[in-house]
Order: structure tokens, then C-alpha cells, then sequence
């Protein structure tokens, strides 16, 4: 089954960009217009990777993020925060909060997924670990 990639942006032609581009290599995605939307479509179809802009209305792309790795049932979701504010604060923040990879605008189709393709790397790398795991003795 395709990867399942949520989009969150308040900008109609970046999500639209992002869907075409993550479409065209077989990952199956869907979109939000901001943090609020985000979470709310999540519940109803979980993700594998959370692409997030910073700056959005109703709810900004750190606090969706803050919220996401606070929840139990979400907070392994890959995120990449997809945006154009570069300042290092910025970078800082998103990395504090729990981003898996951060990218600017203007950015590559091919960074893009390049972006996508590591976090999920990353991810299975994380779940194989996990699964190797021993058992504490007790």
C-alpha cells in the first residue's frame, strides 16, 4: 500500500505543487489548509509523513507539531517542515519541537522527495530498532 503523506499549508499552490510531485512518484496525499484541519484529518486517516509550514492561520506549524509529538498515538509521525522562513531561530525551533527534516521555499521537486525518502528511511530504521529490542529482564 502507498505511503500516506499529509500536506499541511495555508498556500493553495504549494499544496497543490507538493500533491503533484509526491503523486507522480506513488505516495498517496492528501491536504490541509492549516494546524486545526491538520489534526483533524489526521484522526480520521493517519499519515505516514506530516508535510508542515510554519506560518499559517488558526494554528501555526509549531504549535500542530508541539501537539503531535505530546499525543501518544501520533507523536511517531515523520514531519518535515516545509517553509520560507530560514533564520536559524526558526530552524532551532522546529528541531526543539520535533521536526524530522526541515526544507525552505523555494524549494525542488526533488529535494522534496528526497526529504520524504529519508524520513521514512529514518522511520522503518527506528521501528526495526525497536522491534530488535530485548526485553528487560524483571
Amino acid at each position: 500500500m502507498a505511503k500516506h503523506i499529509l500536506t499541511v499549508d495555508d498556500e493553495a499552490g504549494i499544496r497543490r505543487l507538493v500533491q503533484l510531485n509526491l503523486q507522480r512518484v506513488g505516495y498517496r496525499v492528501s491536504s490541509a489548509q492549516d494546524g486545526v484541519e491538520g489534526l483533524r484529518m489526521m484522526e480520521a486517516d493517519p499519515p505516514d509523513v506530516v508535510i508542515l509550514d510554519i506560518t499559517m492561520p488558526n494554528m501555526d506549524g509549531i504549535e500542530m507539531l508541539r501537539r503531535l509529538r505530546s499525543d501518544p498515538a501520533r507523536k511517531h509521525v515523520r514531519v518535515i517542515m516545509l517553509t520560507a522562513r530560514s533564520r536559524d531561530q526558526d530552524v532551532f525551533e522546529s528541531e526543539r519541537s520535533g521536526a524530522d527534516f526541515y526544507l525552505t521555499k523555494p524549494f525542488s521537486p526533488q529535494g522534496l522527495l528526497n526529504a520524504v525518502d529519508e524520513v521514512l528511511r529514518a522511520g522503518e530504521r527506528r521501528e526495526e530498532a525497536t522491534e530488535c529490542a530485548p526485553e528487560p529482564v524483571g
